[in-house]
């Protein structure tokens, strides 16, 4: 365990903040929104040109599709690992604090106040402080949005195998939704509240590597993060 001095002279302990398995499934998770984001603009609206060509060699749509159900397969696999983390792991039972901090007036005005520069960065018992907690769990309610979606419209493309098993389960939901335009729609809804949530997200991992300096930023990579001694 390393120790070390803060700029005001407060005592810090560097320790481990993220499992590796934790940052493996962060990194694939983001790779696989990069993908699925260029790839479903691309299927919404074609944005290359192919050179026309009077044989059936050109297939630009069925590969940015393909691709798009590929990676949207890799994210369900990561979005279920996340969730067993969550649950079952050491990790996750630190998530898990941070519904105590969630439920605590004096750690939303200590946290606001910090972002607004006015106070000091609150003793959080959790991973999370309350304003990540809930863009956290919104990130995650719009993943089951667009999962059950995005299933939606592969059952009506692929009718057998797991698209055939997953048809009745599908369409029933597709039902309730209004339709498959309906779900579609959904989908790009989904689609666009992860994209507004990554921009927010990387903007204040930067805005926390620069005004709190204990590592926050750099514990996706090294999984080490500096806690002051309060």
């Amino acid at each position: 365990m390393q120790t070390a001095n803060t700029d005001h002279g407060v005592p810090a302990i560097r320790e481990e903040e993220f499992s590796p398995s934790y940052r493996w499934q962060h990194w694939i998770r983001a790779i696989a929104i990069v993908v699925l984001t260029v790839t479903g603009f691309y299927i919404a609206e074609p944005f290359l040109a192919t050179t026309p060509n009077p044989e059936p060699t050109t297939f630009t749509n069925a590969l940015f599709r393909s691709w798009h159900e590929i990676f949207g397969f890799v994210l369900i696999g990561v979005v279920l690992f996340k969730t067993y983390l969550f649950l079952f792991a050491r990790q996750g039972r630190k998530e898990m604090g941070s519904l105590k901090d969630f439920f605590s007036p004096k750690i939303w005005a200590q946290q606001i106040g910090y972002y607004l520069l006015v106070s000091r960065h609150p003793e959080l018992r959790g991973t999370y402080n309350p304003l990540q907690f809930v863009a956290y769990l919104t990130f995650y309610v719009l993943m089951v949005i667009l999962i059950v979606t995005g299933l939606i419209l592969y059952v009506h493309s692929y009718h057998y195998g797991l698209g055939g098993a997953l048809y009745d389960t599908m369409t029933a939901i597709e039902v309730w939704m209004g339709g498959l335009a309906n779900a579609r729609t959904w989908h790009h809804i989904a689609m666009w509240g992860v994209i507004l949530f990554v921009a927010v997200h990387v903007y204040m991992a930067i805005y926390n590597a620069v005004f709190a300096k204990d590592g926050s930023m750099d514990a996706i990579f090294s999984g080490q993060k500096w806690h002051t001694k309060h």
